[in-house]
This record gives structure tokens, C-alpha cells and sequence, in this order.
């Protein structure tokens, strides 16, 4: 896939690219000028522009393309302004430059989660209203602060907002994942992110001496129960090939913190572990099983959540669902291979979910190796259009989705 020169650089991809310098990057994210920008291009498409600051400095943009019958409930296209940190020594380009190279690789941070997503939703709206068209349904665009560091200044703390419950959102889109094979990756659910401070408390003294009931001896029993478990759901998930990553529990340990001197026994000592909960495990059953592992440890352990989330809900593939049935419907007329997995991270469709909204996980990016987070983060241009096609055909179906029952 060659590209064209410059000089004759399709549109969309040039929008892309400016969208891709602004330098979004957390820690310290320049909401101003990605919200200055998209402000622009929805008035530029005679869309209406909604600015709520869920939190001090914190925007999120709301761009409508108002429906046909206000009675039905809308649809919402979201995709976050924020991108992850760069080590800069190891991209080929400047991850903000948004450096194209001639095969028409576009190389910056935010290719690929997400930037590519909120530019393809505006293109395709773009397409639709130049041809003439109306939905049914109200399409509302949101590009959210915050999704990188968890959302508490982003989509969780809007979905709390009256702004939101005035959108009226029937059902949503939001990011999933390329797919380096032909198919097509769609996300109905998440794994519940669980993040546990495991406390470990005991006899302290001179490092000289064997002392007995220590910190460290109970902390390793704790430890050792979690990696046993890791290993087991890693073995389940290598022994079964139709098992996904968001199908099985993953855990990872992050952190170990303690001691005070060099030759001194310290009292405390603690490790962090990283849960991701697959959508089918009791919550309350796998929390007791933590207590047991302290139990088992030792008197004087304990565990805290730094973060824990609590209700993962499933987005319905069957194919009687009317908002599957025009979204896979659409897919299937585009002759598109989807592969229905749950997401093995987290996204904001969590608090979109637990709205009780249906949301399904889609970055149209197949053929295309996964490199979100990762150096070298690029989306070849000619992936893109195809995205900003892939929406063209499939808002129109979400849009005019007849009236549900509730609707009436």
C-alpha cells in the first residue's frame, strides 16, 4: 500500500495528524488545546458543542447531530483526548510529530488508542451529513479526559452529571483493539480491575538473629498463594485454545514495600497485586478467597483495595438484541469477520455499562499488529479511511434502529 505525496494527502489523514500533535500525554495533558480543536471541527460540521468540566480543568466535549424523532432514546460515539507516556529513545519519530512515512505508516502516540476512533467518528458524521442524510436517533460524540489514569475525572464522574442523563443514550460505542488477522475484534465486556495492597505485620529486630513470626516469612505465604493461583489460570488459559485473555482472571504483582535499615527486621511489609477479574467469577466469593490466603499467612495480615471495581456487566451478542442485531447486521453486510471477545483491560465502557447502557468495544483495525501503550505507535493510513467507511456504514443502522419497547 503505497501512499500519495503530500501535496495530495487525503483529508481525513491530515485532520488525523493535527488531531495527533496535541500533546494529550499524561502526566500533564493539554485538554485546552484538544478541546479548542474539536470545539472547531464541530462547528466546522454544524454540530452542536456541549462543554462540561466534570472536575477543575477537566472538559469533556459533547458534539450532537440532533435525530428526527427526540422521543427515542440516542446513540453515543466515545473516545478519550488523553494518551500514555513515551520513553521518546526508542520511536523511530517523534511520538507527537505524527510523522507519515512512505509506505503510509503514520507513527505517534494516540494512533491506535484512541485518537484514530474520535477523528472516524467526525469524518463519517461529516460523510453522512454532506450526502443529506437523518437518523431517527440523535448521535452524540463524547471525547473524554482522564480514561488513562481510570476515568474518576472523566467518564465516571460525567456519567454522575445531569448532562449525561439529558443525552438519553440508548446505547453506545467505545474502544476496543486492532486485530493483526483479517477479523474484526468486538468487546461486550471487561474484566473488573481489582488492585489489593496485601499488609503483612510481625515481630521486627536485629538482622543478625532468628527471629521468628516476621513480616516477610507471612508476606511471602500470602504471595506465594497469589502466584499459585496466577499460575493455575495461566495454565488454564495455554491448555484451551478457544479461551481468549478476557476470559481467564490475571494477576500480576506490582509493588513490594518495607524495611527501614539495611541489618533491622521491619515490623511491616507490603505487595501490591494487579487482579483483572473475568466477568463470570462471584466477586464476593473471590474476595473471600483473599481472606483465607491472609488467614493461611498468618495473624497480623491484612489487605486494602487501592482500587476495585465491583460491577462488570455483560453487553448482549444475541442476535434478538436490536442494537447487536444492527451492529452486526451492518458488519455482515460490509463483509466484515468480527470475533466477539471480552476486553483483558479496562476501558471507560465500564461506567458506561454500569449506567445501564449497552456498549460494545470497537477500533476498526484489523490487519494491523497492537501497539497501543507500546513504542512505535503507528496505523497505516489506508487502515484509517477504511475505519472512517467501516462508520459510515454502521452509524445509519445504530441510528435508525426502530422504536424499543421502552419507547414507545
Amino acid at each position: 500500500m503505497a501512499s500519495k505525496s503530500p501535496e495530495c494527502e487525503h483529508p481525513s489523514v491530515t485532520l488525523f495528524r493535527r488531531y495527533l500533535r496535541i500533546r494529550t500525554v499524561q502526566p500533564e495533558p493539554d485538554y485546552g488545546a484538544a478541546v479548542a480543536f474539536l470545539e472547531e471541527r464541530g462547528h466546522q460540521l454544524g454540530l452542536n458543542c456541549q462543554k462540561v468540566e466534570v472536575a477543575p480543568g477537566y472538559v469533556v466535549v459533547v458534539l450532537t447531530w440532533p435525530g428526527t424523532n427526540p422521543t427515542f432514546s440516542s446513540i453515543l460515539l466515545n473516545s478519550h483526548m488523553d494518551v500514555v507516556p513515551v520513553f521518546k529513545e526508542h520511536w523511530s519519530h517523534d511520538p507527537f510529530e505524527a510523522f507519515k512515512d512512505p509506505e503510509g505508516y503514520i507513527y505517534a502516540r494516540g494512533t491506535q488508542d484512541m485518537k484514530s476512533v474520535g477523528i472516524q467518528y467526525l469524518e463519517a458524521v461529516k460523510r453522512l451529513k454532506d450526502e443529506g442524510h437523518r437518523f431517527p436517533r440523535t448521535i452524540h460524540i463524547t471525547f473524554v479526559p482522564d480514561e488513562e489514569v481510570g476515568g474518576s475525572k472523566g467518564m465516571q464522574a460525567f456519567i454522575q452529571r445531569p448532562e449525561f442523563q439529558s443525552l438519553r443514550v440508548g446505547f453506545a460505542l467505545d474502544e476496543g483493539l486492532a486485530n493483526p488477522m483479517d477479523a474484526f475484534t468486538v468487546f461486550y465486556s471487561e474484566r473488573a480491575v481489582w488492585w489489593v495492597r496485601f499488609i503483612s505485620t510481625g515481630r521486627p529486630g536485629h538482622g543478625s538473629r532468628f527471629i521468628e513470626d516476621t513480616a516477610a516469612e507471612k508476606l511471602h505465604k500470602v504471595m506465594s498463594s497469589v502466584l499459585a493461583f496466577r499460575e493455575k489460570e495461566k495454565q488454564r488459559l495455554q491448555s484451551d485454545p478457544h479461551l481468549k485473555d478476557g476470559a481467564v482472571t490475571c494477576v500480576n504483582l506490582t509493588k513490594i514495600e518495607g524495611g527501614v535499615a539495611l541489618n533491622v527486621v521491619p515490623a511491616t511489609m507490603s505487595a501490591v497485586f494487579d487482579f483483572r477479574i473475568a466477568p463470570d467469577v462471584d466477586l464476593e466469593a473471590f474476595e473471600k478467597q483473599l481472606q483465607r490466603w491472609c488467614q493461611e499467612a498468618g495473624e497480623g495480615v491484612t489487605f486494602e483495595f487501592a482500587q476495585k471495581w465491583t460491577d462488570p456487566r455483560i453487553t448482549s451478542t444475541d442476535d434478538a438484541d436490536p442494537w447487536w442485531a444492527a451492529f452486526s447486521g451492518s458488519c455482515k453486510d460490509m463483509n466484515l469477520t468480527l470475533e466477539l471477545e471480552i476486553f483483558p483491560a479496562a476501558t471507560d465502557s465500564r461506567y458506561i455499562r454500569a449506567a445501564g447502557v449497552p456498549a460494545l468495544g470497537f477500533s476498526p483495525m484489523n490487519r494491523t499488529p497492537v501497539l497501543l501503550h507500546d513504542h512505535d505507535e503507528r496505523l497505516h493510513e489506508a487502515v484509517f479511511l477504511r475505519g472512517i467507511d467501516i462508520y459510515t456504514h454502521l452509524l445509519p443502522s445504530l441510528a435508525s434502529v426502530p422504536a424499543l419497547p421502552t419507547e414507545h
